[in-house]
């Protein structure tokens, strides 16, 4: 295994120092064993035990995987041309981890993934579908999940008018906990089959589970080889592993440590080939450690920035795939490590290993929140918003009144609104009462030490990605602070939590829009467009009660044409 000083390139002999002293003291107070012993005073001493089911999985599906052989016996011979998965958050992420990094498997379905309220979003799935010819994983640990519930009634339906009543249930599969809603559906939907996770492993470590192995056989991956790799990981982090010779405690203890000391800004550089894991660790990271004031904040796709657009608050890991380097990274990375930046580098020898890191980072992540002094299993803030935005559609179910929506500023194309008080200090602060003014007053409140959350509840299509990340990184370079893009309401299941959990040093720029077409969601007064105009709503308030510094821009139904402004507005204000 390599050294501590192998994987941490750091000038930074304190940090260096301090990882030494973490780990040090990982193994004289036997927290390795304690860790696989299910011992919650690691943590809070809440209820941590009972979430760590995630160690023993991958024996678990090695010691009989004969139903993840029967996924993939059932799909093969061309009977489906796709495969989706329903799902959100802990549900859909590992799914599309493989489907971006694996591509179509030859003689198997193609793979794809749901995770958007968007209606364009919805709209542009079916737009792909031959229905008659598609199996649906409808994922829902809970099995109340809005979101996957929402799809299944809406495909269920599409399904039903293409195939008939008769048929329609064998085009869906169910993966959920024993004793679940989604359980009974599926039971009396006649599913095809039901496949069912374990209720003491949470969400965002389900990788390994049911919830990303069933998607995995679905589109034709070597599932037992693929555990059977990720099982050495396993052994390598087990209890009889030295703290300074685990992979993943030392992992966490760099991540962990870092993050006391200021360096909160897990900036993730990975291989193209393998740049997907990104979402995923996102995902698993400001969850599981963004709560009580505390939270390691992971930034995504963003660009490698020159070292001069860097602060001393970052810490860069660089996942390299062996097989398939980019030299462009390479060249950037090593100009970080020779300006000073700590940079953590971790070689993954084969796309077929992707598992060995899903397993690392959730034991990382599991000693990062013993040494941040939290529990990493829990997410009370995601159910805050959930609240809110239940709150707002109960209201509308009921009485079919939409709440109005106040705008503060104004231009042709791009309306602001926000809470009350931080109305008072933009107005204050901006030079003006025009949309211009207002941006300008919001991105001044960016400080050293913040981070500049974009959360935009439009398509994810390569269009707004690329006028998303335009705006992102104009804002990184002027303002030299880490930067973060979150498509709603996927993130809200995702960097959600930190946002309101975690470390009051965000500067939050919502965007939504109107819908230029909707969809309705059979059984449901609300719509697509509405269910999303909630969960943006919902999302705000909290956000608003949190006191955090929060500004909404709301686009017409031409989405493009409010995002070529928006980036054009902010790209003039941070050139001064």
């Amino acid at each position: 295994m390599p050294s501590l000083s192998d994987m941490l390139r750091t000038q930074d002999s304190q940090l260096l120092g301090a990882v030494e002293a973490t780990l040090a003291e990982w193994q004289a107070g036997g927290k390795v064993r304690r860790l696989w012993s299910k011992d919650a005073s690691l943590w809070s001493g809440q209820d941590e035990a009972k979430w760590l089911d995630w160690l023993n999985v991958v024996e678990a599906q090695l010691a009989d995987d004969s139903h993840l052989q029967r996924m993939a016996d059932d799909v093969q011979g061309g009977r489906f041309q796709h495969v989706v998965v329903l799902g959100m958050g802990g549900s859909s992420l590992c799914p599309e981890v493989l489907r971006k990094t694996f591509g179509v498997v030859a003689g198997f379905p193609e793979l794809h993934v749901l995770d958007s309220m968007v209606p364009a979003q919805v709209a542009t799935l079916r737009g792909k579908l031959n229905l008659a010819r598609t199996l649906f994983i409808v994922a829902s640990k809970s099995g109340s999940t809005l979101e996957p519930n929402a799809f299944k009634q809406y495909f269920y339906e599409e399904v039903r008018r293409t195939v008939g009543d008769d048929k329609v249930g064998s085009h869906f599969v169910a993966v959920t906990d024993p004793g679940t809603k989604m359980n009974e559906i599926a039971t009396a939907g006649r599913f095809r089959q039901i496949f069912f996770g374990r209720k003491e492993i949470g969400g965002r470590y389900s990788a390994l589970s049911n919830f990303g192995m069933i998607p995995a056989a679905a589109m034709g991956l070597n599932v037992r080889d693929f555990l059977e790799r990720t099982r050495t990981m396993v052994r390598a982090c087990g209890p009889e592993s030295p703290a300074t010779e685990n992979p993943g405690v030392v992992l966490g203890a760099i991540v962990g440590t870092a993050a006391k000391r200021g360096r909160d800004k897990l900036t993730i550089v990975a291989s193209p080939a393998i740049g997907s894991l990104g979402a995923w660790l996102e995902q698993l990271i400001a969850e599981s450690t963004g709560k009580l004031g505390h939270g390691i904040i992971p930034v995504d796709d963003e660009r490698i920035a020159s070292p001069n657009a860097c602060d001393t608050d970052r810490l860069f890991v660089y996942v390299r795939l062996a097989t398939s380097p980019n030299v462009d990274q390479d060249t950037a990375v090593s100009a970080l490590e020779r300006s000073g930046q700590p940079v953590l580098r971790i070689d993954v020898a084969h796309p077929a290993d992707m598992g060995k890191e899903f397993f690392r980072w959730e034991i990382a992540t599991a000693v990062a929140g013993s040494i941040l002094g939290i529990n990493p299993f829990d997410q009370p803030d995601v159910e805050a918003a959930k609240v809110a935005a239940k709150t707002l559609s109960s209201a509308y179910e009921s009485s079919g009144v939409l709440p109005d929506e106040k705008f503060f500023a104004a231009d042709d194309t791009l309306r602001l609104q926000t809470d009350p008080n931080n109305e008072m200090q933009l107005r204050k602060s901006a030079r003006g009462g025009e949309v211009a003014s207002i941006l300008a007053a919001h991105l001044a409140r960016l400080c050293p030490g913040d981070y500049f959350a974009i959360n935009a509840y439009v398509e994810m299509n390569e269009v707004n990605h690329r006028l998303l990340s335009d705006i992102r990184h104009a804002v990184r370079d002027a303002k030299r602070v880490a930067t973060t893009l979150g498509f709603g309401p996927r993130f809200l299941h995702s960097t959600g939590q930190l946002h309101k959990g975690g470390p009051n040093s965000g500067v939050f720029l919502q965007i939504t829009s109107d819908d230029a077409a909707d969809l309705t969601i059979p059984g449901m007064k609300s719509t697509f467009g509405l269910v999303k105009r909630f969960q943006a709503q919902g999302d705000f308030d909290v956000l608003a009660q949190r006191r955090r510094r929060a500004l909404r821009v709301h686009l017409g139904a031409n989405v493009e044409a409010g995002l070529v402004q928006l980036r054009d507005q902010i790209a003039a204000i941070v050139r001064g």
